[in-house]
Parts: structure tokens; C-alpha cells; sequence
């Protein structure tokens, strides 16, 4: 689905010329006496450098589509932005810092939230084998309490992971790095008396 988008979108663009420096600056001077045809037109016209800077990102942990769509969204408010500031002093070097920077953000938030997921996965999996050892040692299982304990974490705190990995697995249920999840006996929410 998302190539099908990409090659949509790359044809589209094929239809669209490029905006000229001389362009540009005819461009700007007309959004900044409201021309929103101007500001339509400036826009498509640096698509493909918005693309450019977007391929640079690939590979990096977010969907070229997405940073396609990052990339756009800068260039847009990029284009509001300069006219309103006045519009002086290189356009493509202003439009060429916001995109790499929207860029660079999305990155980082995707590396983020893979880490946070990385960081429940690993709690949850200590929490699990905790979970097995005290069944064992107790005949029975165990409670928030001596999970807690044997944890060395509040109880608040062993409630918050086994709700963030119920969330996790209702949430993203088809998501394969979190189907280990689905499937722990030792975690369900009927085997404890806390309130989510």
C-alpha cells in the first residue's frame, strides 16, 4: 500500500514543474499580500526538493511515506513562515532547514517510542519469570505485593507494567513485536486485585 502511495505520488509530481529562484521570489512577494494561489504554487513547486530532503531520512526507522508526508507538512507552514517574517534572505535555505529539522524530529520519535516499547517488553519479560519462580516457590500465584517485593518496585509500579503491557497487547494486537505479550498466562488481569 504504501509503494502503491509512493508511485502515485511520484507521478503526480512529474506533472508539476519546479519553481524557478526568480519564481520564488515572485511567489512570496504575491502570499504576502494574501495570494493564496501564490502559496499553492510555491509550495507544489518545491515538492521535489521536499522529497529530496525526505530520501535522505530513509532508512532510519520511519516509512519513506511518512517522511514524504513530514516533508511536505514543513515545507508548508515553511512557506507561511517566511512570507509572514517578511519574506528577506534565501528561501531555500530557510524551507531547507524547517523540512530537516520536521525530519529529524519524526526520527527521533519514532526511535523513542521503539525504545519505550523495547523498555515494556524487557520489564514485562522480568516480570514474567518473576512471576513463574515465586508460582513455583508459593504452589500458587503471586500476589502484586510479594511481586513487588521480590522486584524491589512499589506496588504502584508492578500495576503500571502489567496495565501497560494489557494496554499494549489490546492496543496492538496484530503488532508482531508485541504478540509475546498476548500470550503470557502469568499477566492477565483477572489474576490480580488492582484497579486499572
Amino acid at each position: 500500500m504504501h509503494d502503491n502511495f509512493y508511485q502515485m505520488y511520484l507521478e503526480e509530481m512529474g506533472e508539476i514543474t519546479p519553481c524557478t529562484g526568480e519564481e520564488q521570489d515572485k511567489l512570496v512577494e504575491e502570499i504576502k499580500r494574501g495570494n493564496q494561489e501564490a502559496k499553492k504554487r510555491l509550495v507544489e513547486g518545491n515538492l521535489r526538493i521536499a522529497l529530496e530532503y525526505a530520501k535522505e531520512f530513509e532508512g532510519k526507522g520511519v516509512l519513506l511515506t511518512d517522511l514524504v508526508q513530514e516533508a511536505n507538512m514543513a515545507l508548508f507552514l515553511a512557506v507561511d513562515e517566511y512570507a509572514a517574517a517578511g519574506g528577506e534572505n534565501g528561501f531555500d535555505s530557510y524551507v531547507g532547514q524547517k523540512i530537516k529539522k520536521a525530519l529529524e524530529l519524526a526520527v527521533e520519535e519514532e526511535q523513542f517510542a521503539d525504545q519505550t516499547g523495547e523498555e515494556l517488553t524487557a520489564r514485562v519479560n522480568v516480570l514474567t519469570q518473576i512471576s513463574q519462580t515465586l508460582a513455583a516457590e508459593l504452589g500458587r500465584e503471586a500476589t502484586v505485593e510479594e511481586l513487588a517485593e521480590k522486584m524491589k518496585m512499589s506496588v504502584d509500579e508492578i500495576q503500571g507494567i502489567m496495565k501497560m503491557a494489557l494496554d499494549a497487547v489490546s492496543l496492538n494486537a496484530d503488532n508482531s513485536e508485541l504478540e509475546a505479550l498476548a500470550d503470557m498466562d502469568e499477566l492477565k488481569e483477572e489474576d490480580y486485585d488492582y484497579e486499572v
